[in-house]
């Protein structure tokens, strides 16, 4: 081992005080729990623990200073004499018990604790590989489907098909989840995470859970009242209308709507919108059958 005062960047003039100074702040750097892979600092921290215990032990120091000991503790032979194994030159004479270096005084300074604390646990184990990246795809579905939550089928970046379930209370620009789709990985797959698009409809808009649509009916059916026809996104199904109802009047069709976060289905909300035949005649002879009042009032004008 190299001049112990020089291992620890003191002189030989350097109190107690001195030397811990410098070894703590060696130790602190190049402890190896701060580098656990690298082989090379724990010999440098090694070194440096064994240059301290030399220079803290008051004995020893002034053995090496008259020469007696060299920087690994070990005793020189007298000049032109070589040591041997039983002499001493096998090794570092340390001893790290109770008349050695006291290593819980040192690494209660530089670890915030006392030294049983402060020596190093177990490390810490590292995590699973991980996964594959994600891939993003974007998915248009229908208006119709997305209020009858239909399956839906995909086509992926490998060219099979998978198909996937839509979510109560579906509303575009949701994100699908479909596990293990996505790009492999040392711990698996990735997922494919499938952003939702949800299309017009020629004539129902959405009304949060609701479904609205305008329905065109004669003057007579809102007279005289009546069945009509009516669409839904599940079939047509057949409305009453009651007699004497001015356009832009609403009924509901219960259940017809989008289903809702909790599962249960909103409503059709059904406006009337009074139809006047485009025939000039007809509606001459109309005129003449109602009286003025009477029109306006069943015509809402």
């Amino acid at each position: 081992m190299a001049d112990p005062y020089s291992i620890l960047g003191v002189t030989k003039g350097a109190d107690e005080k001195a030397i811990k100074s410098a070894y703590r702040k060696l130790a602190k750097e190049l402890h190896p729990d701060k580098h656990p892979d690298n082989p090379k600092a724990a010999e440098k921290f090694s070194e440096v623990t064994r240059a301290y215990d030399l220079l803290s032990d008051a004995k020893k120091r002034a053995a090496f200073d008259r020469g007696e000991i060299d920087g690994e503790g070990n005793q020189r032979a007298p000049f032109g004499y070589g040591a041997g194994p039983g002499q001493g030159g096998g090794g570092a004479n340390f001893d790290f018990g109770s008349g050695g270096i006291d290593l819980g005084d040192i690494f209660d300074g530089l670890f915030g604790g006392g030294g049983a604390q402060a020596r190093p646990g177990p490390r810490p184990q590292p995590g699973p590989p991980p996964k594959g990246a994600n891939i993003a795809y974007e998915h248009l579905v229908s208006f119709t489907d997305a209020a009858t939550l239909a399956p839906q089928r995909i086509t992926l970046q490998d060219g099979k098909t998978v198909e996937f379930k839509l979510p109560t209370g579906v509303v575009a620009g949701q994100q699908i989840r479909i596990p293990g789709k996505g790009q492999p990985g040392p711990g698996g797959n990735g997922d494919a995470m499938v952003t939702l698009k949800i299309g017009k409809h020629p004539h129902f808009v959405r009304d949060g859970d609701h479904i609205r649509i305008d329905l065109p009916i004669s003057l007579k059916e809102a007279v005289s009242g009546g069945k009509v026809k009516v669409p839904t996104v599940d079939g047509a199904v057949m409305l009453t209308v009651p007699p004497r109802t001015n356009s832009g009047a609403t009924l509901r069709i219960k259940g017809r709507g989008f289903a809702g976060k909790a599962g249960a289905r909103g409503d059709q909300l059904v406006t009337l919108m009074i139809h006047l035949p485009t025939d000039a005649e007809a509606l001459a002879k109309l005129a003449e059958i109602l009286s003025d009042d009477i029109v306006r009032a069943k015509l809402n004008v």
